[in-house]
């Protein structure tokens, strides 16, 4: 799904931001389950790469050029590759089971998707 960001007048209404959003409160609820002594490793780290997706989405959308933008986009990007592995190791530790991901994993790739997607057309835009 590609966003016309010319008609958005905030980050807020661009649906990647809200999707990603959805994705920082599912990963909130997921490392609550995560044993104590995670709780400055994995889990920080898993918050932390949630959260910076919807804020380099915001922060990105509120610079004044489009090459802002895009790198902005890019680093949430990388966010979401990082979030990913963090996902695919607390599962191999068994910290969570493959069926309490479903949802995050799921929201995770249609954020990555929409991003991929976002900044494709922006670079292709004059």
């Amino acid at each position: 799904m590609i966003e016309n960001t010319k008609q958005i007048a905030s980050y807020k209404e661009l649906i990647v931001w809200q999707k990603s959003v959805e994705l920082v409160e599912h990963i909130y609820h997921l490392t609550k389950k995560f044993p104590k002594e995670e709780v400055y490793g994995l889990v920080s780290q898993m918050r932390r790469a949630s959260v910076s997706i919807p804020s380099n989405i915001a922060e990105g959308r509120l610079r004044r050029s489009k090459k802002d933008f895009i790198q902005f986009l890019q680093i949430a990007f990388g966010s979401g590759a990082e979030l990913e592995t963090q996902i695919i190791i607390s599962k191999k530790l068994n910290y969570v089971q493959k069926e309490e991901c479903g949802h995050a994993d799921d929201l995770l790739l249609e954020v990555m998707k929409m991003l991929n997607a976002l900044i494709h057309s922006l670079q292709s835009k004059p």
